[in-house]
């Protein structure tokens, strides 16, 4: 499809421009990163399409060698070669990689077609013995698989009819598949008694029962495997586990091909397969083949690299191809720090049982290996990942305790626990206790003493336990001399630790009472407002503008408490707890009854009447009880009936005693409320509701909790640590549903939860957490999702790993209220504009060393432009003949 009618060479081509442009992207991406898997199938695709087969056969040579290819890619691959080379010098290019592809995955078409292309070749010597083998080891690898094995056997069948083989072969072929359990071997069977002439023998009819009844056990699992979508984890996981019951090694070990023919990136699948070759086929090709396509499949992950390391030494592989497959697993690009100490211990250990310590080679080897790993740790480690992974520097440890048992140097073991000390462990009391171990069995007395005085002087965590292990050594070895030095030196430490700790709780009780006297003083505060607002509102009856003025404030308050409400409430992900919560608040500031519906604004006598009924019922307020009831917030303003409306949302939690949706002095609806419930039961079904959606707007759902008496109490439910069997995802379009985002993510695990973030209003983020049933298929997902363009948006996936939480953002911490500045209000006060109409000569400005809050000043001044302070500190207005003496004295 080029306009030049070429393949992508003409300069004056447009779509010739753009393939070339495509191929150097491809390049220059995979000059970056040569483990980009994307990469390679898309450069593979362009030059496939492009026609290069010099570059296409490179480009796959190339990620054969990084990567195991699947079964498309071999397929094509195999395809396009038999195509090239027709001629019989060059079919032995073509066995190679037949042979090659085989070793990948166990897969039937690849084994099927490299009979079929053996075929060929029957005319050149020994060509039918090599048909033959090829057929035979086709039905040794794949003839057990339950679903394609029959077509192998069909076609070896075949293979000796068109030859006109003995019928004795034959015979054998048919005999040898029926003792097998496949998929529709009653056909096999009936052509097997057509065919023969003599009937069917009755050892054969056994051995087709036999293979029958395991057909039926098995056959449940296999529709099951046809019927589920990928990546069929639990379906593969449940047949696996049938046949480790049956216990076939045969049967075992086809299905865990076939199911990592589908899930090759998945390391939980590979690590069950080899523990499995380890511990009971134990074959040596077998073994070793089945972890090295383990590491090429999944090499970030260290327990496989481990794993192979051990089966190599296990089968006395060679030196040189350990330390081979050693330095690849350093670069294999682990995930964390401590894989790198893991599989570092591995190694040491491997080079320690090498050492009969009577050599000086080995012992050398293995010193420079322990110095070699200290470096890497430091250098490459830390670089990295901004620490070594080896705090308490274990393999330090291990070279130290060798030295001192094995080569009898205990000086130099003494050097390593000093380096160990100096790296941030002095405080810590086991490692002194390890260290003094060591002096104990290996070293003298006098050493033993010194390194308790020093853990004394040091130690932290558990200082006590410690001067106790001081005091029983002086006990056994010690003189009295000896006695009564640890004993002042213990005591002395003890007292000053004392001191320290006595220190430590004043000083948080301080903080704590500090805090407990600003709640204090907010309560008090509030309280005095809300007085000083009634008695203002009390005085002023005949004011019209001013009584607007004084419900445009308590309006203000109203929205301003009400935006605060949910806030002190909830820790949910997307917002913070306080300690204290206003209580609900019903017309003219008492609790609204439940079923209370408010009447309309404007209806003065039906609010008289409602206000009635509020007192009314205040008299004979039912009792609450918290631990049966549920705080829900969030909800719209302008929710019509929320009373029933919530009764409806939470009646199949169980039975309810009463809903007290919470109203403000308007009669309007605060967008809270509470659910009490007959008993604590329904409690738990009520938080299942959490986040449901509302009329438009996620409803929120909170135990109901007296902070008062639980300061501590913590409702935010989601980890805000690493969880590596839950993904985040980012950048998604803002029409993604959920349903959607399980259509994309259903292909990679087991999706347990699904989560869309979104805003209070309901309004999506763009971001979402999805939960596999294991971390393996969570790293799937990431490897394949990350980057993917979902309508036209790149989404990012990730690990889910939350930032740490601020202190002072955790639910239940006390946040500070005076850590925001008051708003402060020009000349005008509320106003729309802050445009002064005063003259600026009259205008004064306040001082540097005054504070202005609320627009009153804090510091006392004799006169200002419009206000004068009396003796009490209160403000009056300016009369006209003020303002006429201002004017005059200017």
């Amino acid at each position: 499809p080029y306009l030049c009618g070429g393949v992508g060479q003409n300069p004056s081509c447009s779509v010739c421009k753009l393939q070339v442009k495509n191929y150097r992207k491809r390049l220059t991406s995979l000059s970056i990163n040569a483990f980009d898997y994307n990469c390679h199938v898309d450069l593979i695709k362009l030059l496939k399409q492009e026609g290069e087969l010099s570059r296409l056969r490179k480009a796959r040579q190339k990620m054969s060698e990084l990567f195991p290819l699947t079964e498309e890619i071999w397929l094509d691959w195999l395809k396009d070669e038999i195509r090239l080379t027709e001629e019989e010098p060059n079919r032995e290019k073509v066995y190679e990689l037949f042979e090659k592809a085989t070793k990948d995955y166990i897969c039937p078409d690849i084994w099927l077609e490299y009979a079929q292309y053996s075929i060929g070749g029957m005319g050149s010597p020994g060509g039918m013995d090599k048909v033959r083998s090829i057929f035979e080891r086709a039905v040794t690898a794949v003839g057990l698989h339950m679903t394609k094995g029959q077509m192998v056997w069909e076609a070896y069948r075949e293979f000796e009819n068109v030859i006109l083989s003995t019928l004795d072969r034959i015979h054998t072929l048919f005999r040898r598949q029926l003792a097998i359990p496949l998929m529709d071997m009653e056909a096999t069977y009936a052509e097997y008694e057509e065919w023969s002439e003599h009937g069917v023998a009755e050892t054969v009819v056994h051995q087709y029962k036999k293979a029958l009844q395991q057909l039926a056990k098995c056959k449940s699992l296999e529709e099951s495997l046809i019927v589920a979508e990928p990546p069929k984890l639990a379906e593969y996981q449940s047949y696996i586990d049938f046949e480790l019951k049956e216990g076939d090694p045969a049967r075992v070990q086809i299905i865990f091909e076939r199911t990592l023919a589908e899930n090759c990136l998945v390391p939980d699948m590979w690590a069950k397969y080899t523990t499995y070759l380890d511990r009971q086929l134990k074959i040596k090709d077998l073994v070793l083949s089945s972890h090295e396509r383990a590491v090429r499949n999944c090499p970030w992950t260290m327990g496989l690299w481990k794993s192979y390391l051990l089966a190599l030494e296990r089968h006395g592989a060679d030196h040189h191809t350990v330390s081979d497959v050693f330095e690849k697993a350093l670069n294999a690009g682990f995930i964390q720090a401590t894989d790198y100490v893991e599989i570092w211990q591995a190694h040491l250990d491997y080079l320690r049982r090498r050492v009969d310590f009577k050599s000086s080679k080995e012992l050398e080897e293995l010193r420079g290996a322990f110095s070699r790993s200290l470096d890497y740790m430091k250098q490459d480690v830390e670089e990295r990942f901004g620490e070594s992974g080896d705090p308490s520097c274990i393999i330090m440890q291990i070279w130290a305790r060798i030295e001192a048992l094995h080569c009898k140097n205990i000086q130099k073991a003494r050097e390593l626990w000093d380096s160990i000390m100096t790296k941030g462990n002095a405080k810590y009391a086991n490692m002194w206790l390890e260290y003094y171990n060591l002096e104990r069995s290996y070293g003298d007395p006098v050493h033993c003493r010194k390194a308790l005085h020093r853990a004394v002087q040091c130690t932290t965590d558990y200082p006590e336990h410690v001067s106790e292990v001081l005091l029983t050594f002086e006990r056994v070895e010690g003189s009295l001399e000896d006695w009564d030095v640890a004993v002042q030196k213990t005591e002395t430490r003890l007292n000053r630790i004392n001191e320290q700790r006595a220190k430590v709780a004043e000083k948080e009780a301080n903080l704590a009472r500090q805090e407990e006297e600003k709640a204090d003083q907010r309560r008090k505060t509030k309280v005095d407002k809300k007085a000083q607002r009634k008695v203002q509102k009390g005085s002023r009856v005949g004011e019209k503008r001013k009584a607007e003025q004084d419900d445009y404030q308590d309006e203000w308050n109203d929205n301003s408490e009400q935006e605060q409400q949910p806030k002190k409430h909830r820790g949910n992900g997307d917002q913070t707890t306080e300690e204290y919560m206003e209580t609900e608040t019903g017309l003219f500031g008492r609790n609204a009854r439940p079923g209370y519906k408010p009447p309309p604004p404007g209806n003065k006598r039906a609010q008289q009447g409602a206000a009635a009924g509020e007192q009314q019922s205040d008299d004979k307020q039912e009792l609450r009880n918290d631990n049966s009831s549920v705080f829900i917030s969030n909800l719209a303003y302008t929710l019509k009936e929320p009373e029933a409306k919530l009764r409806t949302q939470f009646e199949t939690c169980g039975p309810i005693k009463q809903v007290r949706p919470v109203f403000g002095n308007k009669g309007t609806f605060k967008g809270y409320g509470y659910v009490q419930f007959e008993s604590p039961v329904s409690v738990p079904e009520a938080l299942k509701l959490d986040r449901r959606e509302v009329e438009g707007r996620p409803m929120f759902v909170s135990p109901c909790v007296d902070k008062n008496k639980n300061p501590d109490f913590k409702v935010f439910k989601y980890n805000t640590s690493i969880e590596k069997q839950k993904i985040f995802i980012s950048g998604l379009p803002f029409t993604c549903t959920k349903e959607q985002l399980e259509e994309i993510c259903k292909s990679h695990g087991i999706i347990k939860d699904i989560r869309l973030v979104t805003y209070r209003s309901g309004k999506p983020k763009g971001l979402a957490y999805v939960e596999f049933a294991d971390e393996a298929q969570a790293s799937q997902a990431v490897l394949k999702m990350d980057g993917m363009t979902i309508e036209d948006n790149k989404i990012c996936v990730a690990i889910s790993n939350p930032p740490r939480r601020n202190m002072m953002d955790k639910p239940g911490s006390n946040r500070p209220t005076d850590m925001m500045p008051r708003q402060v209000f020009g000349s005008r006060g509320r106003g729309r504009t802050q445009l002064s109409l005063l003259p600026r000569s009259l205008h004064r400005q306040s001082g540097p060393g005054s504070k202005v809050e609320n627009g009153t000043a804090a510091e006392q001044v004799p006169e200002t432009a419009s206000t004068v302070v009396n003796a009490v500190g209160e403000t009056k207005p300016l009369s006209n003949s003020d303002f006429a003496r201002m004017l005059l004295s200017k």
